[in-house]
């Protein structure tokens, strides 16, 4: 990792991934899953600290919009919200930069250092379990969509069902039968993890900046570095609370599904009860900062052991590098621990500098980040939907990697505003490969006495309890509210919703019964565990009478600006606006379908500038022909990227040299 071209590709990655985490949505996920394909002819050593470089600084950057506009840079600020805020009211905005960054270099280090302290202990463990004990490790890693799925563990378990199926789109690999691909050879290799990503995580969050459409943030002039040596003195003498806040991070990061939104509130929580004088926490205090931002750096590190060790996604965020395993020929699990153990180790490397490179780069430029969480939307949209556009192409390089970005970005859009969780889903697209593999191996091999070995019925029991665990509670939640059924139905839109893609199901079942039962024995398995959760999700949101004062229908959407208002926005509006941006993105595709996706990107960017921007023509021309430009250079000139065939390209062959 002291190579001076991988330390510039870790540094490049640090500054993508601070930048990112400036931008509230385009969190560590969305960046992993967006720069994946730029990783394609990298060696493996560079590739990861690219992608470790991005995922490690995310939490990092993400303080500035949530100290200076109160608005969480990712999921894993909006703890640092409650004290970060009120003393950037105070003016003491660079004290509480310097106490952050500082506590995240803390936390970063201490989940570096766990990761490579388990190498060791982990690796005689490895050797000895088998096809059967990891099958039954990935199924509790699957259990833990209860966990990703909040106040929803039963669409936590339908997302996650849905997403096993689509990891099965394609030739089954033992029996070559082709499943759920519509006679579309598209389909024939499965659908890639890329665009389905981008368009689950990074294409709803756009949607709502085109509703909301304002910036984040308001203020022309910030000043975050007055005070900051006060910050780093804060984190220091409160080093005992770094420390079991880190530890807190890193421990609960290594629970597959334990995501950034739980921890950050847990380690505040724990320093709330733990700490004395605690009257103005949530007002103001330092140690509220300092306990959130030191558990969410952590827990990268934390999330890396399982996913390393037993190819089972620590956090979202590892659900995506396993997709850059995969591409990069590597197979996350005893082999990283074994053969490829050097690749682990620089991992742990590229963890721990990144870390120290992105606390020391946002203590210097802390003033310069502020800026990019005030880009007015009409410049930021037009810009990075340009992007997603080339990152998703890479996919598998075919159009049909667009037509997937288009309708899984639609999808998880009304999976957002219906309270669906997203991060199941990904999860099983992601491991759905991996348990039929491991499946058709354990019972090759060990018929079904494998059922019977020690540490798969331990796994399968936790799984189990992680599953229930979660629906008793909500029931007994429910009734002590003073809910229960009626006979007369209630139905809203997320019902109607519920109902959609029940059907769907039964659908996708009807025709899995024709297969071969090889083919057909683990896809009917997850479609009719899935089609349960999904009546009895059904069942709840129909026939269950909420208790007293509870709405029956989501509210109207509210957005915050920058100024801390709330902003209010009619059902009526928000489907004008985001019928809108999906018309620009699917007028995008058709366009590059005729004229090349190099000038459709022209074209996108300088009509969204003015359109959403109202900005001059001449700054949109300027945007436009820098990202193109851009686009070009990296993408045809450096990459070398085989771009599709357009109707242009076909019809006069002399023009395709110049439409990409």
């Amino acid at each position: 990792m002291l190579d001076p071209a991988r330390l510039m590709v870790l540094a490049a990655g640090v500054l993508v991934g601070l930048t990112i985490g400036v931008i509230p949505g385009l969190g560590g996920i969305v960046g992993i899953a967006l720069l994946i394909p730029f990783t394609f002819e990298m060696d493996p050593y560079s590739a990861f600290a690219f992608l470790i470089g991005i995922g490690a600084v995310t939490t990092t950057s993400d303080t500035v919009p949530a100290v200076l506009f109160g608005v969480p840079g990712t999921t894993g600020s909006a703890a640092t919200i409650l004290d970060g805020h009120p003393l950037a009211k105070r003016g003491q905005a660079g004290r509480a930069f310097g106490a952050a960054y500082t506590a995240s270099l803390l936390g970063g280090l201490a989940g570096a250092v766990l990761l490579a302290v388990s190498i060791p202990v982990l690796r005689p463990v490895i050797l000895y379990l088998g096809s059967p004990e990891l099958l039954a490790i990935c199924v509790f890693g699957m259990s833990m969509v209860a966990v990703l799925s909040g106040k929803a563990p039963l669409r936590g378990m339908v997302a996650g069902g849905i997403g096993l199926m689509v990891a099965m789109v394609g030739s089954d690999p033992q029996t070559g039968t082709m499943r759920w691909t519509f006679d579309t050879l598209y389909l024939w290799d499965g659908v890639p993890l890329v665009p389905i990503t981008l368009g689950l995580f990074a294409l709803p969050e756009l949607a709502d900046l085109a509703i909301r459409r304002q910036s984040i943030g308001r203020q022309a002039r910030v000043d975050t570095r007055s005070g900051q040596l006060q910050g780093i003195r804060d984190s220091l003498k409160h080093w005992w609370l770094v420390l079991r806040c880190s530890w807190i991070g890193a421990a609960l990061g290594a629970v597959p599904g334990m995501g950034a939104a739980v921890i950050d509130w847990l380690a505040y929580g724990h320093a709330l009860k733990t700490e004395k004088d605690t009257e103005r926490f949530g007002e103001g205090d330092i140690r509220g900062v300092i306990a959130s931002e030191s558990s969410n750096n952590a827990k990268e590190g934390g999330a890396l052991v399982p996913t390393l060790a037993f190819g089972v996604p620590g956090s979202a965020s590892m659900a995506i590098l396993l997709g850059a395993f995969t591409m990069h020929g590597l197979v996350p699990g005893p082999r990283m621990l074994t053969e490829n153990l050097e690749i682990t180790y620089s991992i742990v490397w590229s963890l721990a500098l990144a870390n120290v490179l992105g606390a020391g780069l946002c203590l210097t430029f802390s003033n310069q980040l502020a800026r990019v969480a005030t880009i007015r939307m009409g410049l930021l949209l037009p810009v990075v939907l340009a992007i997603i556009f080339l990152g998703a192409f890479q996919g598998s390089r075919q159009w049909g990697d667009l037509h997937v970005l288009l309708g899984f970005g639609v999808f998880g859009w009304v999976m957002k505003q219906q309270g669906w969780p997203r991060p199941p889903l990904i999860l099983g697209v992601v491991l759905g490969d991996i348990v039929e593999r491991y499946l058709f191996i354990s019972v090759n091999r060990y018929d079904w006495a494998w059922l019977s070995r020690p540490l798969v019925i331990l796994f399968f029991t936790l799984a189990l309890l992680g599953l229930l665990g979660p629906l008793l509670r909500n029931l007994r939640a429910a009734v002590g509210r003073g809910a229960g059924f009626q006979l007369r139905p209630r139905f809203s839109t997320s019902a109607l919703f519920t109902l959609s893609i029940l059907a769907v199901l039964v659908g996708f079942i009807l025709v899995t019964s024709q297969w071969n039962f090889e083919a057909r024995i683990v896809p009917l398995a997850v479609g009719y565990t899935a089609m349960v959760c999904a009546i009895l999700s059904v069942i709840n949101e129909v026939f269950l009478r909420p208790a007293t004062g509870a709405a029956l229908e989501p509210a109207a959407k509210a957005e915050v600006n920058g100024k801390g208002e709330t902003l209010r926005l009619d059902r009526q509006t928000v489907l004008k606006r985001v019928v809108e941006f999906f018309a620009w993105c699917g007028g995008y595709l058709l366009l590059a379908r005729v004229t090349g996706m190099l000038p459709s990107i022209l074209v996108f960017v300088v009509l969204g500038v003015r359109f959403w921007g109202r900005e001059s023509l001449f700054r949109a021309l300027g945007l436009g022909l820098g990202v193109t430009v851009f686009s070009w250079f990296l993408f045809d000139r450096v990459l070398s990227i085989p771009w599709p065939q357009n109707l242009l390209g076909g019809m006069f062959p002399a023009l395709q040299p110049f439409l990409r």
